[in-house]
């Protein structure tokens, strides 16, 4: 089984290491941790707690435990980690105190909101209301809500880069925009908790990334590029290639993650992403040089009069309140997670 390189654990903890006293004797309750997101949470707490000898637990909400212990046995000797077995939806409370709780459930996933739209609606919103109902039976110091950079709406093409005051419209009467408008309510609930109740939240909106873990047979391009590459095809792309996206390497994604939660403002949205776009096709061309033989198909011809389709964020704000810096370059990015998957027969 792999697991997330030693020296990105080693980048993380040296990064965030002036927060974790924070942490030191407390309580974690995770929901999302068997995600792209919860897996590098939990590696890294579960290194950087015992190399700080934090005396810290997790708690992770997961429907089924035992398959995930079993495909990941690594946390079957992990004493400070445990998994409690339920629903985003329904779970039962646990009695225990938790001072810090990270609510990750709920992750991008294109063919989920296109075929269950209501799934997707209930499982952001209903399980966020059930996050934060829990939060407000415990004395939390901090809670993480990951949301995303679909709530901006549909960046327009004169907009190079999404601040966190920008807000566009979302098509309500598109079924499609169940994940956008869920992530939208959801940060709505977080801001009446934190002014109702006095809930210390913290909200990241997150936009796209790369590195081991992250899904390369679903709708992430450069999931579906690396994949390609790696079974040696030519990567197609379907449409122009002219959408601008950027891509955040994930062990710099961890270290925001973490510093939001430990350090961030309350009830204040961060973008979490980086800033330097790339058209698609370039992405793909960037992953076929380091793959040689691979090369790269646009099947649609780009039109000049067509608007520039970009979703890439702005990051001014949360490099200056935060001290907050991209680490890693797409380029390191891209091979990193490569010799990840090397090691699979089957990607």
């Amino acid at each position: 089984m792999k697991l997330i390189p030693i020296e990105d654990l080693d980048t993380i903890l040296d990064l965030t290491k002036q927060h974790w006293s924070l942490v030191k004797n407390k309580s974690l309750f995770i929901t999302g941790g068997t995600g792209f997101f919860g897996k590098w949470l939990l590696e890294s707490f579960i290194y950087i707690n015992e190399k700080l000898q934090l005396n810290a637990t997790a708690t992770v909400l997961t429907r089924d435990p035992e398959k995930f212990v079993n495909e990941f046995p690594f946390y079957s000797n992990v004493s400070s980690v445990k998994f409690l077995k339920g629903d985003i939806l329904n779970f039962e409370f646990p009695a225990e105190d938790f001072e810090f709780i990270i609510h990750a459930a709920t992750e991008a996933d294109a063919a989920l909101n296109s075929s269950q739209p209501l799934l997707m609606l209930d499982t952001i919103t209903a399980g966020t209301r059930r996050v934060l109902d829990f939060a407000r039976q415990k004395s939390v110091e901090a809670i993480l809500f990951t949301s995303s950079g679909a709530v901006y709406g549909k960046q327009p093409a004169d907009i190079t880069h999404i601040k966190e005051h920008h807000s566009f419209p979302v098509d309500i009467n598109n079924p499609n925009s169940a994940y956008a408008e869920g992530k939208r309510l959801a940060e709505l609930y977080c801001s009446i908790y934190y002014k109702h109740y006095n809930l210390p939240i913290k909200i990241a909106r997150c936009f796209a990334f790369v590195g081991p873990y992250l899904p390369l047979n679903k709708h992430f391009a450069i999931g579906n590029f690396i994949s390609n590459a790696l079974n040696k095809q030519d990567i197609i792309i379907k449409g122009d290639g002219t959408p601008f996206r950027s891509y955040l390497y994930a062990a710099d994604l961890t270290i925001w993650l973490w510093t939001i939660l430990l350090k961030g403002d309350n009830n204040i949205p961060y973008n979490v992403g980086s800033d330097e776009g790339y058209e698609l096709r370039s992405v793909a061309e960037t992953v076929a040089e380091l793959n040689p033989g691979v090369k790269v198909q646009v099947l649609t011809k780009a039109s000049p009069s067509k608007p520039v389709e970009r979703y890439v964020p702005d990051i001014s704000f949360v490099k200056k309140k935060l001290g907050l810096s991209i680490k890693f370059t797409l380029k390191d990015a891209i091979k990193k997670t490569q010799s990840f998957y090397l090691a699979d027969e089957v990607i």
